[in-house]
């Protein structure tokens, strides 16, 4: 079942054409891998699909609904939650408190919002850190946070914008178990990222994005060892 369709979407800044008339659809439950090179579209896209910017054109359909212009707010409470390339947590906060309020205002009780923050806080490891200020933990501790705030309340679709860049091989572990296992239990995601040992670990999937456009959307190895892919974005050497 088709949970995410997107229809020709493109958005210009200026004479600059970020992204080009992009189609794709992503299916219930998959884990979908979007590469490209620096500059390719990849976070413009993903700002489209998560509210922060409006498409020039195009189409976006959650559950055959048509989505784009909605705020970030009315998609998070629809189901579709980001996590950005620059974390974004309340760093005057402790964890548990930044839980909460991810859980309070996507309408979790006050009881319900506190178990599920104690549950998150041990899977992700975070216990012994709990009571501290976001603004105190390393980068890779505020990544694996803002990995708890997405799922205070399950989403239908998670947006992953490099969660794994610069964060510390135990981080790291700790964020592809934790993908690893939602995505085993039928949770949605679409994973932008340049580490491609983790893309091809995690993702079936892969659509390959270059000057706005998709080069190609198959198999995460087709992707990674097609002609276009290797001229664009892997430097000459297939996967």
């Amino acid at each position: 079942m088709t949970l995410l369709s997107v229809r020709g979407v493109s958005k210009r800044f200026g004479g600059l054409v970020a992204v080009n008339n992009v189609s794709f659809d992503i299916a219930a439950g998959e884990l979908v891998g979007l590469i490209g090179p620096n500059g390719s579209g990849k976070t413009t896209l993903l700002n489209i699909l998560s509210g922060l910017a409006d498409p020039d054109s195009g189409e976006i359909l959650l559950d055959n609904v048509p989505c784009q212009g909605l705020t970030p707010e009315r998609l998070a409470h629809r189901g579709v939650m980001r996590m950005f390339q620059l974390t974004r947590v309340f760093r005057r906060m402790n964890v548990v408190d930044n839980l909460l309020v991810a859980g309070r205002a996507l309408g979790l009780g006050a009881d319900e919002a506190l178990s599920r923050a104690d549950a998150l806080i041990t899977e992700l490891r975070l216990d012994v850190i709990r009571h501290l200020d976001a603004g105190q933990l390393s980068g890779g501790q505020m990544k694996l946070l803002e990995f708890g705030v997405c799922f205070m309340v399950p989403p239908r679709i998670a947006l992953l914008d490099e969660p794994f860049a610069a964060v510390h091989p135990t981080m790291k572990e700790i964020m592809g178990d934790f993908i690893r296992a939602r995505h085993g239990k039928g949770q949605t995601f679409i994973l932008v990222s340049h580490d491609m040992p983790v893309v091809v670990e995690l993702c079936p999937r892969a659509v390959c994005m270059n000057a706005g456009a998709v080069v190609i959307d198959a198999t995460t190895r087709e992707v990674l060892n097609d002609p276009r892919v290797i001229e664009a974005y892997l430097g000459g050497q297939a996967a």
